[in-house]
């Protein structure tokens, strides 16, 4: 546990030292080569790589706290920094030896970046539904299709790419090949404008890309269950970073409040403005349970579909129900630049359909209860 506490520290140290001065200017935050090697000596493009591969070989439970630290500060690093650390673990524990060695030392050393690519302009929840297809010719495939929505996909040089072996066959037919960027036939489309430029969110077209038949990650048949299982995981750790939005929101209000006089009082002094706290607080620790339970269950080996589903659903309605409720406690000075309650609050709307809408959660729940 001595390890996994001091990455811990680690992390912490990388969002007040390498973080947090950023956002001085007011400006957004980019992820630029002095971040990602600050990143990278932190140890978090490795964090659950096993240590025989360089890596720290760190529980579900210390990822989602990991999570929570870097979301306090951004969710759009969070989730930009967290996408390629997935894709590492993914090829330190299953690529080709010939593969992961081609690609992991840069991905653990910052000098390239990751994503994991199964949305498509046509199918997002119903992951089942893509039309991206994988041929094989000559021994290897040929990969065509288009993916849109996808985190680091601006800047990304590896990607894990889902495609269908088997137009027709649903789930059964897809597979993950590992791609690389600058191989012909990879077409990087338009970054995607607007909130949280840090997530990097972008498109990018395959056009008869080649794709070797080592670089085959998941197999049809084992494909669709390990996105599934990686996609549970995910909304645990999205879930964990909702709570580190609203508690740095949290913090930051009740230091306002004990130093911002009103009519002679604090505003702590006031009983409506602090209750707005208090109701703050009593849901964060209630949604770190929930968060806390589903990765324990996870790195118990448990099925946590219904888990991670809650845990999700309660995160995200709590950091939307707070999130604006303490910027509004604050008054003006919650809209201040220096203050990060405004892209706290778009982190909350991203944080809503990633890795699964609000609606599709609630019948995953529903179901569970109509099986009891």
């Amino acid at each position: 546990m001595n390890h996994e506490n001091e990455l811990l520290a680690r992390v912490q140290r990388f969002v007040q030292d390498d973080v947090a001065p950023r956002y001085k200017d007011g400006k957004p935050l980019v992820v630029d080569s002095r971040l990602t090697a600050a990143a990278a000596a932190t140890g978090l493009f490795g964090f659950q790589v096993p240590p025989a591969a360089g890596g720290a070989g760190a529980s579900f439970a210390v990822k989602a706290r990991i999570a929570e630290i870097l979301a306090g500060a951004d969710f759009g690093l969070a989730m930009s920094l967290i996408n390629t650390q997935n894709v590492a673990n993914h090829l330190a524990r299953s690529a080709a030896a010939a593969v992961a060695q081609r690609h992991l030392p840069d991905l653990m050393a910052g000098r390239k970046s990751a994503c994991t690519a199964l949305t498509e302009p046509g199918a997002g929840s119903d992951f089942a539904a893509i039309k991206t297809t994988a041929t094989q010719i000559d021994g290897n495939w040929r990969l065509d299709g288009a993916k849109a929505w996808i985190i680091n996909a601006v800047h990304a040089e590896v990607l894990l790419v889902y495609a269908q072996t088997r137009p027709g066959s649903g789930a059964a037919g897809i597979a993950a090949f590992v791609v690389d960027a600058n191989r012909a036939g990879f077409v990087r489309g338009a970054a995607m404008t607007g909130a949280m430029p840090a997530m990097g969110t972008g498109s990018f077209g395959l056009e008869a890309y080649v794709a070797n038949t080592d670089e085959m990650l998941f197999a049809p048949g084992q494909a669709f269950k390990r996105a599934m299982t990686s996609i549970n995981g995910a909304r645990i750790y999205v879930a964990a970073m909702c709570c580190g939005m609203v508690a740095a929101a949290l913090t930051i209000a009740a230091n306002y409040g004990r130093q911002r006089s009103t009519f002679g009082q604090t505003l702590f002094d006031h009983q409506g403005w602090r209750w707005h706290l208090a109701d703050a607080a009593v849901d964060l620790e209630a949604a770190r349970l929930m968060v806390a339970a589903a990765a324990n269950a996870l790195d118990a080996g448990a099925d946590v579909q219904g888990a991670a589903a809650r845990a999700k659903v309660f995160a995200t309605r709590m950091a939307h129900r707070h999130l604006g409720a303490l910027l509004h406690a604050m008054g003006a000075e919650g809209l201040s630049d220096h203050h990060p309650l405004l892209r706290h609050l778009e982190g909350a709307q991203a944080a809503a359909f990633t890795d699964g809408a609000t609606g599709m959660l609630l019948e995953r729940i529903a179901r569970e209860l109509r099986g009891k």
